[in-house]
């Protein structure tokens, strides 16, 4: 099995938290916290991210309600989502991650500007430690 290298995103309208993770230890790092504008990131700045950890592919967290229902901010992450994808030709895996912000502040106390760093990194986590991951043909 190669190593997978991902970065994972929490988004956020007005933050977008990133990670980075690797398939081989599955665990993943906070790296920064983006600021958007309407849910639009610096593009730049990922372009930066994307070529100085060079990912295999990248994993969006898409939250449900406690239904199981899409979430209202579902179609903005998914626009998000095809962005990145149209921009970076990457491919995109989302996790659910309807409780990631809550379990972020529980294990971290972090500033807020942390946060969303941490909660990408659970997101990221997630999918690392998921079957998608063993079998994922990203590498």
């Amino acid at each position: 099995m190669s190593a997978i290298t991902a970065l994972g995103f929490d988004f956020g309208q007005t933050r977008i938290g990133v990670a980075i993770g690797q398939s081989i230890s599955r665990t993943a790092s906070p790296l920064t916290t983006l600021t958007a504008r309407a849910g639009q990131p610096d593009w730049t700045e990922v372009q930066r991210l994307i070529s100085e950890w060079r990912p295999d592919l990248l994993i969006v967290g898409r939250p449900t309600t406690a239904d199981g229902a899409p979430h209202p901010l579902a179609p903005a992450i998914e626009r998000f989502a095809g962005r990145l994808q149209g921009r970076f030709g990457l491919p995109i895996e989302y996790v659910d991650e309807r409780l990631s912000s809550h379990e972020a502040l529980s294990a971290r106390r972090s500033r807020r500007a942390t946060l969303d760093a941490v909660a990408a990194r659970l997101i990221l986590e997630t999918w690392l430690n998921s079957p998608r991951a063993a079998t994922s043909s990203a590498a």
